[in-house]
């Protein structure tokens, strides 16, 4: 898919408490964790997710910038941002990650019908990700502060 735009739109919850340029940068991250982006695809322009999201344009230029910082894209001038590395495990990890990925859709499932809210199962699940890579059971705090930022 080089060259072309990837297919990823950004959402942006302006209820959140995230900034915003950290919305679009977690998204990418993900994004780039579950394959859907990969080295050599564009990100969509400044114009684009503008046009896409009503947000101001230096807040694009903003998380591409920290994207950027971090090596995970490149700016080619007159061309656009392209990705450059992945987040992901081994080039097969979809196809691995798949069982889990039905369970935990499974799960999903199963908490929504039980009444629990969208926020109460990403607080369910989060509090049992930090326990259970957590070291000796408690979370350091810049640990888990990180953690937090990248979510």
């Amino acid at each position: 898919m080089a060259a072309e735009s990837a297919a990823v739109e950004f959402r942006i919850d302006r209820r959140s408490g995230v900034a915003t340029y950290l919305q679009i940068v977690q998204q990418t991250k993900q994004a780039l964790r579950l394959g859907v982006l990969e080295p050599g695809d564009r990100l969509p322009t400044a114009r684009e997710v503008v046009e896409a999201t009503a947000i101001n344009p230096n807040t694009v230029l903003k998380a591409y910038r920290e994207l950027e910082r971090e090596g995970l894209v490149e700016a080619r001038r007159g061309l656009g941002t392209f990705v450059r590395r992945t987040l992901g495990g081994a080039p097969d990890a979809t196809a691995a990650d798949a069982p889990l990925r039905t369970e935990l859709a499974d799960w999903a499932r199963r908490a929504r019908a039980a009444g629990l809210e969208k926020d109460d199962v990403g607080a369910l699940f989060t509090a049992v990700l930090d326990s259970t890579y957590s070291t000796n059971g408690i979370e350091s705090a810049g640990r888990s502060h990180k953690g937090d930022q990248e979510r």
